[in-house]
């Protein structure tokens, strides 16, 4: 077990130094100079004073080496720290923490309803033995990945809010005002592990385990909600790890669509503005939600099936 949590804390390291780098080369070394482009911000370049061009160099150390460029932005984000926002002069690491707790509220509730219904969906879709339940429950998750993310904000707000008037559109003051941005980026992410855990529970219930279970005299709810549904849990588990990543970039849509304040909302402000620092700081934030995520997806592993870490060991 031991062996398995290092391996998988060395991935995590190097994930999370691939995307600094990525981020470094994409934003500070492609063609173009990313000090008129900050300058701009999103303007035209060739309308910056060459004496602000020259400050802003010095301000961010873009005047010296690459290498020693690449160093010093390296050794300053294991500090956790990425420098000042070009547009508002604000720490980047503040302005992620005093947006995080909004986005992180919207995440948990969103990964919890997508748990929830795709679970739910999966399981009643292959216990039934009514054919016309099972097509349609089956075919929800479809249905959900096709449908446009902002499409679905913007229908929830208009018939729930603005024509019911059961729940606010807009803002980040209550639980109410949490429910529509919730279910909207909960529902691509749903359906995504309801299509994955229906696939891997019809594997599951099709295993010489379930045949004797049944032999013995175990109900078939037992059955296939205790023991197919454990065993079939790891693939949906997995992909529920790596769709947090998603709920993150889903957060931009869905807190532009109904005005939220968040992480989603300062990375569009800072896309549109081309304020390279924050969005560094923020891809690099976003790598680290992602690690951490499948790292604790890749713990609870061993605790569902044993013979993960035996396989790792036996790689070993």
């Amino acid at each position: 077990m031991t062996t398995y949590l290092v391996r998988r804390l060395i991935q995590a390291v190097l994930v999370l130094w691939a995307a600094f780098t990525l981020s470094f080369a994409v934003l500070y070394l492609l063609p173009g100079d990313p000090v008129s482009v900050m300058a701009a911000g999103g303007g035209e370049t060739n309308a910056v004073a060459p004496e602000q061009l020259a400050e802003l160099k010095r301000q961010y150390g873009l005047d010296k080496p690459v290498s020693e460029q690449y160093r010093g932005m390296l050794w300053n984000a294991l500090h956790g720290d990425f420098g000042t926002s070009v547009r508002s002069g604000d720490r980047v690491t503040h302005m992620i923490a005093t947006n995080l707790p909004d986005t992180l509220r919207l995440a948990s509730a969103a990964l919890l309803l997508a748990l929830a219904l795709g679970a739910g969906t999966a399981l009643l879709g292959t216990y039934t033995r009514r054919p016309w339940l099972r097509q349609a429950l089956l075919s929800l998750p479809a249905l959900g990945v096709s449908a446009p993310t902002f499409l679905v904000g913007l229908l929830l707000v208009q018939l729930v809010s603005f024509r019911w008037g059961l729940l606010p559109a807009v803002g980040n003051e209550g639980l109410d005002s949490l429910v529509l941005p919730a279910i909207t980026l909960a529902l691509p992410t749903g359906a995504v592990i309801a299509q994955v855990f229906a696939k891997s529970l019809r594997t599951a219930l099709g295993e010489p385990y379930v045949v004797t279970a049944l032999a013995k005299g175990a109900s078939r709810a037992r059955v296939h909600f205790r023991h197919a549904a454990r065993n079939a849990a790891i693939p949906p588990l997995t992909v529920a790890g790596m769709l947090v990543g998603n709920l993150l970039a889903g957060s931009v849509v869905v807190e532009t669509v109904f005005s939220r304040t968040g992480v989603g909302r300062i990375t569009a402000t800072a896309v549109s503005a081309q304020d390279i620092p924050v969005v560094q700081g923020l891809v690099v934030f976003g790598a680290l939600v992602f690690v951490l995520a499948n790292l604790a997806v890749d713990l609870v592993h061993p605790l569902l099936d044993p013979r993960v870490t035996t396989a790792a060991a036996v790689v070993r």
